[in-house]
């Protein structure tokens, strides 16, 4: 009780504290009735009793429509008005808060009519969004209600309304919701989408797998397979995401829409061709002011578009600037799918070009590189995937290519390069697109024939207007496999597009650089037949199609870089084909006459192939040098990579390989050099080729490519300094015109003379001017002589042509004047072009004999001279080209023909045809027929010489080229200068023949490959020549039909060549002569030796007795020719000679006694034997073998004495009678020639002289045992009376000569 007391106190005092209120909700009922605060319990707890009820249990709010019918109805009558008027939200929003309140309508159930309303009336949402806005209080509840829409659709049947997504996206860009709130309710999940995605990847792989394959499956499987990919085409699951996607970029909440496609995989939302179609309206909408201003082509009117009313939409592009804001990552949300819309394509592509013409005047460098690297992307991850995607729409590769080709060729390639290897990968659709692609190319590749390149050339422009790198790439494949595809290809690529041809220019270059390609093939000596095949193909599609070249031109000039040459080959052939300009070292005589006439003969008469219709293409491949600078860079790269081929490129190839690539690279050289020089302007050329000693020094260019690259501009610069001469001082003589010319040629060559002395050491200008040095360089084959022949010829070609246009009456009258006109035109100017070059050569041949007397100084002997002459000038440049070799034999002979001071012809013919193998030996295939061709000139100029005396005693008779100084024997003791006569020339000339046969068995006789090759090459260029000789040519086709038994199985090409030789030197058996009808030779009597022996291979070695051995000059074969030719029975006169000749002819000699001869005969038969030792011996020569015999002689002559020479001659080769007459003659001559000696004759020359003679003397021998070893291998066994022969005269001459007699004619002419 005290308890219960004490808390009643203190309830009570709580009651002046607390409010009653509180009491109320705390307290019990019964304290509350003590208190005095309620009155009675009972009745408290009843009424608590009623408002619970009240208030839990009993509804108050209506949300079933059929709760509150009328109050629900005059809410949808209020929302449904005609909202045209003045009513506004606000309104509304006031008339439905008196609904509720009125009907105790559901708030929650009033906001979803609300957007049940709205979605009926989408479009009026300037209206409903105030409302909801207004009207709501929390935006959770307002995503509850949505996404209990979205639920509801959910169901397998049900598919959502466009005006649920509507709303959605209208109340997320005004943020009423929230984007994570609304996200949840939506369906499928992220991760389903990406599972789909991953699912569409691997059914496309397996369908591109599919057509890849060998098998092809049946129908039905084709069919069912069909099927199913349109059934779920058709059956597409119901994606709210992707629908609330759409009608977010349909209002233009660009925001929002990223946020959802960043959700999913790439492209997978652009995938849907209705968001594709969305994304492209709004950018359709962005881009239209920018394009209005800078992109619409003139003439164009185009659809005008409304802008959208939302205000929050991305804002339009005013300027290029802007495009960054939002127009570039839209577009590359949208991708490849850009190809639902070519509008917006063509608009892209011509903003581009808009850019890329307002940034060239554009200062702004920074910006302007920035805006370019975004349109670089655009086109690699937009532009051209969607292109991929378009069905043959030529009008968008037309329209792109107006895009690219504003750009760098290397911004280009880049973008094909990720188009063709990377692009293809990124989406399903492209996956599948390229097998079909291949699949469709294979199918058209398999029909093509160059009977329907038409419909098939449809078939491929068809399907490369989208897809050009997947097609190129596989057509490529094939035609490196098959080449006799090349010409169909060609032909049926004329339906093509502008960005086509550029794509097709980069899958050549990428498949020539394909790293896993060998470019050699696997036997290591030739070059693959792939990198051959592309390079036919190259030139037959860039002469054809207006393709550029520069990216081409840059890759063989990289590779050149890199010291690689095997990619010339492209450039030869491009050059080939779209200049017309062939190089070939199989050129007919007629050919090489037109080649050197002018331009209009040369592409007429000079080349196989008529060269026709390539002035647009050259003009193409001239500007593309000239504007990427690659033209003297190209030639210098090249010269300098053909010496280095061996070093770089050699290392372990076969040696027939680096033949090639050395030939291929000077081929190349040459060709390039001539297209520059016919085709750029005298500006151009002279402004881009440097001086001569810059070539030189500085590129370290070698000196006959230095001087092939100037040429054309000394030609240049004369004629133009000729020009301005002549309208300085206009004058009609000719006389004053070609001292116009000489003075021209002084002003443009002097800077050269002086140029060139840096090219060589002081020691060499000793012999040589530096004047003709520039001169022989610096001249041509259009300069020296006037092909009047050619000109003829072609003049009647074309009259023959006129003649049978007239006679042809299938001919149209139009076609027939056309052509006629087109014959007379080309006769004219053939005319003209000859009048003009005879003009020409006539001012030249002044200016050289005018010339002529400073170009060789006395400074030291003739020898040094010519040997300074062959060694800079005429063999660098003989082995050129085929022009340059017909060049160097026409200059010696105009050399000759000047009368030139201190230039012996004679020693020049000598040292060309005396010392060959080493040069064979050293060249290249082609330079060994250019060596041949030279040979065979050179022979040409001999034979008409020897074959004639009035033609001989005309050009030669008189001139100091044949002048010939012998050791004088007069009592005053000069020297006396004699002209050689024609008989003694024909004895030379054998020599000539005699020491080409020698050095051409040497090299068929070494086994090696390239000695074997190369003197096939320059015997078959030499055969209308050489041999003329019945025996030497026996000797020849013996040792070439033993190379045809040994390299038949062995080396096949070896084989090729001996038989073509040896077919063509049987046919040429009919004009050889025997050696006596050659030259003048004494007969021996033939009692004991056929005539067969005399004259066959079996004497091969012969013709050294008409030319001794020891004698390496010309005078002394000159000297000893013109004893011969003076008889035996004849006195020699003494002033000119040193020995009386001894006849073998007649045999009239004695002997002096039986004891004699029978100590000759044992030391003859002890000499054999040695000899034949020696000539067994592996390492003997003829050389060394005419040296022991010398000094064996020697030893002979001391002991035995002069009488016993003539026993020992007459015993081998005359009968007993004719010996001993023999004897007596020879013993009278020889005691008139002590007579002679007694008289005070010097024996020994004058200090210098003999000097002299002792330096050539060793130089000439050195030179001759280097070129001259390994024997002359009879293909008979020689017979002792042959043997016997050549020894006695070999000792004869040897026994009357003076010990320097051998050099001192040499040192004379020297």
């Amino acid at each position: 009780m005290i308890l219960l007391w004490q808390f009643w106190h203190f309830a009570c005092q709580c009651a002046f504290f607390v409010p009653d209120a509180i009491l109320k909700e705390r307290l019990d009922p019964e304290t509350l009735e003590s208190l005095g605060l309620i009155k009675q319990a009972h009745q408290f707890n009843q009424k608590i009793v009623k408002i619970k009820t009240k208030l839990f249990y009993k509804q108050q709010k209506f949300n079933l429509l059929r709760e509150e019918n009328e109050g629900y109805a005059k809410l949808i009558t209020e929302l449904g008005q005609d909202l045209s008027g003045n009513i506004t939200s606000h309104i509304v929003l006031e008339s439905i808060k008196s609904l509720i309140g009125c009907f105790n309508l559901d708030p929650n159930r009033v906001l979803d009519i609300i957007l049940e309303v709205y979605e009926c009336r989408s479009d009026q949402d300037e209206f409903f969004l105030p409302l909801i806005k207004s009207y709501m209080c929390e935006p959770l509840t307002l995503c509850h209600i949505l996404g209990f829409k979205f639920k509801f659709n959910q169901e397998p049947n049900e598919e959502t309304p466009t005006s649920l997504y509507h709303i959605a996206a209208a109340l997320l860009h005004h943020n009423l919701i929230e984007l994570e709130d609304i996200y949840v309710h939506l369906m499928p999940l992220d991760a389903s989408i990406v599972e789909e995605h991953k699912r569409e990847i691997t059914e496309a792989k397996q369908i591109a797998r599919k057509l890849t394959m060998v098998v092809v499956p049946s129908e039905k499987t084709e069919d069912k397979e069909r099927e199913k990919e349109e059934e779920k085409n058709d059956k597409a699951p119901d994606n709210q995401k992707l629908g609330l996607l759409e009608a977010l970029l349909r209002i233009g909440d660009w925001h929002h829409a990223q946020s959802i496609m960043d959700q999913m995989p790439s492209f997978y939302a652009t995938s849907h061709k209705a968001i594709a179609l969305a994304l492209c309206q709004l950018l359709h909408l962005t881009v239209e002011p920018l394009y209005r201003r800078s992109g619409v082509p003139k003439g164009a009117k185009g659809c005008l578009l409304r802008p959208l009313k939302n205000k929050r939409a991305p804002r339009p592009a005013e300027s290029f600037e802007d495009l960054r804001r939002d127009v570039f990552s839209m577009l590359c949300y949208l991708g490849p799918h850009l190809s639902h819309d070519p509008i917006l394509f063509a608009k892209i592509v011509r903003l581009g070009k808009g850019f890329m013409k307002e940034g060239r005047n554009d200062n702004i460098k920074d910006k302007m590189d920035t805006l370019l690297s975004c349109f670089l992307s655009i086109a690699d991850q937009v532009l051209l995937p969607s292109l991929s995607l378009m069905e043959c729409n030529a009008c968008m590769s037309e329209e792109l290519w107006g895009l690219f080709k504003l750009f760098p060729y290397q911004h280009r390639y880049r973008l094909y390069g990720q188009w063709k290897n990377e692009t293809y990968t990124s989406h399903p659709l492209l996956v599948k697109v390229k097998a079909q692609t291949v699949d469709r190319a294979k199918y058209i590749m398999k029909r093509l024939t160059k009977e329907n390149v038409k419909p098939s050339g449809r078939q491929i422009g068809k399907l490369s207007h989208s897809n050009p790198t997947i097609l190129f790439d596989y057509i490529l494949s094939q035609i490196q496999w098959y080449d006799n595809l090349i010409g169909p290809v060609v032909d049926s690529l004329k339906y093509l597009t502008s960005l086509n041809y550029d794509v097709m220019a980069y899958c050549i270059i990428e498949a020539l650089a394909n790293p896993e390609k060998e470019k050699m093939k696997h036997d290591d000596t030739t070059i693959s037949s792939w990198l051959q095949s592309l390079a036919s193909l190259c030139g037959a599609v860039f002469r054809k199609y207006p393709i550029e070249l520069a990216g081409l031109l840059q890759y063989v000039t990289n590779t050149l870089k890199a010291g690689k040459s095997f990619d010339l080959l492209i450039l030869k052939e491009v050059v080939q084909k779209m200049a017309g300009i062939e190089i070939t070292d199989e050129m007919t005589s007629e050919q090489m006459e037109a080649m050197t006439g002018g331009e209009q003969l040369k592409a007429e008469g000079g080349y196989f192939g008529q060269i026709r219709n390539t002035k647009k293409s050259s003009q193409r491949l001239k500007d593309a040098l000239l504007d990427h600078d690659l033209a003297l860079p190209l030639c210098l790269l090249m010269a300098q990579q053909r010496n280095g081929v061996v070093f770089l490129e050699g290392g372990e190839k076969h040696l027939k390989l680096v033949g090639k690539l050395y030939d291929q690279c000077h081929d190349t050289l040459v060709q390039f050099g001539g297209f520059l020089a016919s085709n750029l302007s005298t500006e151009d050329y002279i402004k881009r080729v440097p001086s001569i000693d810059i070539l030189c020094n500085q590129f370290h260019t070698p000196h006959d490519a230095a001087f092939f690259l100037s040429r054309p501009m000394y030609g240049h610069q004369i004629l133009s300094k000729y020009d301005e001469l002549k309208k300085a001082e206009k004058s009609n003589r000719q006389q004053q015109k070609v001292h116009k010319y000489v003075a021209a040629c002084e002003l443009v060559m002097s800077p050269v003379h002086e140029a060139v002395v840096s090219l060589h050491p002081p020691r060499v200008w000793d012999d040589l001017r530096p004047q003709f040095y520039a001169t022989f360089w610096s001249l041509t084959m259009y300069d020296l002589a006037v092909p009047h022949n050619a000109y003829d010829r072609e003049v009647k070609k074309l009259q023959l042509q006129v003649q049978v246009i007239e006679e042809n009456p299938d001919v149209p009258m139009n076609k027939k004047k056309k052509e006629k006109e087109r014959c007379t035109a080309l006769q004219e100017k053939l005319q003209e072009e000859e009048k003009k070059q005879l003009e020409h050569v006539q001012r030249v041949l002044h200016r050289l004999k005018l010339e002529k007397d400073n170009w060789l100084l006395a400074k030291s002997t003739k020898n040094e001279t010519i040997t300074k002459f062959l060694q800079l000038c005429l063999f660098p440049r003989c082995i050129f080209s085929a022009i340059d070799a017909v060049y160097c034999a026409r200059f010696v002979e105009l050399v000759h023909q000047q009368k030139t001071p201190n230039f012996c012809t004679l020693l020049c013919y000598d040292r060309v045809f005396s010392d060959i193998i080493y040069t064979v030996a050293s060249c290249t295939e082609n330079e060994s027929r250019r060596y041949g061709r030279f040979l065979c000139c050179m022979l040409e100029t001999v034979t008409r010489w020897h074959s004639d005396r009035a033609v001989y005693e005309k050009e030669c008779g008189n001139y100091p080229g044949f002048l010939t100084i012998f050791r004088a024997t007069g009592f005053d003791g000069g020297n006396k200068a004699d002209q050689l006569d024609y008989e003694n020339f024909r004895h030379v000339v054998h020599k000539w023949h005699y020491k080409l046969t020698k050095a051409s068995v040497h090299c068929l006789e070494t086994g090696e490959y390239t000695h074997i090759r190369n003197i096939l090459i320059v015997l078959t260029k030499i055969l209308p020549c050489y041999p003329k000789v019945l025996n030497l040519g026996q000797a020849l086709e013996c040792r070439v039909h033993k190379i045809c038994l040994e390299e038949k199985e062995k080396r096949p090409d070896l084989y090729a060549l001996a038989m073509g030789y040896s077919g063509q030197l049987k046919g040429r058996k009919a004009h050889m002569v025997p050696e006596n009808e050659f030259h003048h030779k004494e007969q021996p009597v033939r009692s004991a030796t056929p005539v067969s022996q005399q004259n066959g291979p079996g004497t091969t070695a012969k013709p050294a007795t008409n030319a001794s051995k020891t004698e390496e000059g010309v005078g002394e074969d000159a000297d000893r020719a013109k004893d011969k030719s003076q008889g035996a029975a004849k006195p020699v006169n003494k002033a000119n000679s040193t020995a009386a000749k001894v006849t073998t002819s007649n045999g009239n000699g004695a002997p002096n006694s039986t004891k004699t001869i029978k100590e000759r005969d044992d030391k003859e038969k002890s000499g054999k034997e040695k000899k034949e030792k020696k000539e067994k011996t592996p390492g003997s020569t003829l050389e060394t073998k005419g040296e022991s015999r010398r000094e064996k002689q020697r030893d002979e002559r001391g002991a035995g004495g002069k009488e016993e020479r003539a026993p020992r001659e007459g015993k081998e080769k005359t009968p007993k009678a004719d010996r001993d007459k023999q004897k007596a003659e020879e013993k009278s001559n020889k005691e008139d020639n002590k007579a002679k000696t007694g008289n005070g004759e010097p024996k020994e020359p004058s200090r210098e002289r003999d000097t002299g003679a002792k330096e050539s003397k060793s130089k000439e021998k050195g030179g001759d045992r280097s070129a001259m070893s390994g024997s002359l291998k009879s293909p008979v066994p020689r017979l002792e009376s042959a043997e016997s022969e050549r020894d006695h005269k070999r000792r004869k001459l040897e026994t009357h000569s003076s010990p320097s007699h051998s050099s001192s004619v040499k040192v004379s002419m020297a």
